[in-house]
């Protein structure tokens, strides 16, 4: 299984890429720098200088229904940046 889950597409990430060379990707969380720098060489077949990772917490939501407390739960994300 590879460790890149997808590339983020955003107003910010455009942003970075225009200006610093540098792109984001969702990376499985377990992954470290390393890896990530291996994997985009590998996936893409370019130099990469540097990885930056950020860790996103999972965020909870609860609404009340006629059976009670409902609570909800999103999944843990891993952000990594990656400068050429």
């Amino acid at each position: 299984m590879s460790l890149i889950i997808k590339p983020i597409i955003s107003e910010k990430a455009n942003y970075l890429t225009d200006l610093r060379g540098a792109y984001s990707f969702l990376v499985d969380t377990k992954a470290n720098k390393i890896q990530i720098k291996n994997a985009v060489e590998e996936a893409y077949g370019v130099k990469v200088a540097d990885v930056r990772t950020m860790i996103y917490a999972p965020k909870v939501s609860a609404k009340y229904t006629k059976k009670g407390l409902q609570v909800g739960r999103t999944n843990k994300l891993k952000k990594a940046v990656v400068r050429m």
